[in-house]
């Protein structure tokens, strides 16, 4: 038993002849919020429902909760919540009747007062009796959360949840992770967004079923060993079109006025960026996004 409420060591997860988790450790406190980053097949869903019994690991072993994931599973899921990326609560139901069917699934003693507690604290009040299939993408995810925290779990696992959901909806969102991880809630989440990555405690960089990297988002990015240049001018989209081909450059990319060009070698960057001169250059700090990319190409290269 450790002071972790998620401890796991060399996890290994096998479909067919790919081996998709391969040799993880992790170790998560109450009340961190920990991110988990990687390209699409990269094992960040495999593993969060791993660490909640919902698959058994080919190896390794681990706690959750105090409880053992090879053998506790069950236990473990009731004190979890799991909000995947699609909505799946019935569509054909109000929100307080998806709510009170949740509360029936997990036999909650005063199951109308903690759907009452759960709308009001969720400020679904003037939804409640609409029909969820109804609602925007944003209060349909909200609905998600409330439905997932309302049995009092110790340990949200959101996988992508906050795909498809605009920019207001996500902030909102993530607002409410942030309020009930200062009350002691552990949060796993899995993202492609860097925004929200940058809201995590921790974020976990994942390759081929490996954590390749993890430490606070500035740390990664510190870590990463990245340089940055960024110019402004009038000749930017087509700075960006040539760079991309030059040696030293990992990625050149525009955003409204700027360019952004990153790389690992100082001297083949800058003698790349000195092959255009109309743009008016300056040294930048990297950005969570400028490791991301980084991370990506590595992982291609390699292969």
């Amino acid at each position: 038993m450790t002071g972790h409420v998620i401890d796991v060591h060399d996890l290994q997860k096998t479909f067919g002849e790919r081996r998709v988790v391969n040799g993880l450790n992790l170790q998560v406190s109450r009340g961190e919020i920990c991110g988990f980053l990687g390209a699409n097949g990269s094992g960040k869903t495999t593993t969060i429902r791993m660490l909640c019994g919902l698959l058994v690991p080919d190896g390794g072993t681990g706690i959750c909760l105090g409880m053992d994931i090879l053998s506790q599973g069950p236990a473990i899921r009731r004190q979890t919540g799991y909000m995947t990326q699609r909505f799946s609560y019935y569509e054909d139901l109000t929100v307080r009747e998806n709510l009170e069917l949740v509360a029936g699934v997990y036999e909650m003693d005063d199951a109308d007062a903690a759907v009452r507690d759960i709308i009001a604290g969720m400020s679904l009040g003037r939804y409640e009796t609409q029909l969820a299939g109804h609602l925007s993408g944003g209060w349909k995810q909200r609905l998600a959360l409330a439905a997932c925290v309302l049995h009092r779990p110790k340990l949200l696992l959101l996988d992508e949840p906050t795909a498809g959901v605009d920019a207001q909806a996500r902030r909102e969102f993530w607002d409410l992770i942030h309020d009930m991880a200062g009350e002691g809630l552990t949060v796993l989440v899995t993202t492609h967004y860097m925004d929200e990555a940058e809201r995590c405690n921790r974020i976990v960089y994942m390759a081929d079923g490996r954590i390749v990297v993890q430490g606070t988002p500035d740390e990664v990015v510190r870590r990463a060993g990245l340089l940055v240049y960024e110019a402004t001018g009038n000749a930017i989209d087509d700075a960006a079109r040539r760079l991309r081909h030059l040696p030293g450059v990992e990625a050149a990319a525009v955003f409204g006025h700027a360019l952004r060009v990153a790389g690992t070698d100082r001297a083949r960057l800058e003698a790349a960026i000195a092959q255009a001169p109309a743009c008016a250059w300056q040294e930048a700090e990297p950005r969570l996004e400028d490791v991301f990319i980084h991370q990506l190409a590595a992982r291609e290269e390699a292969q």
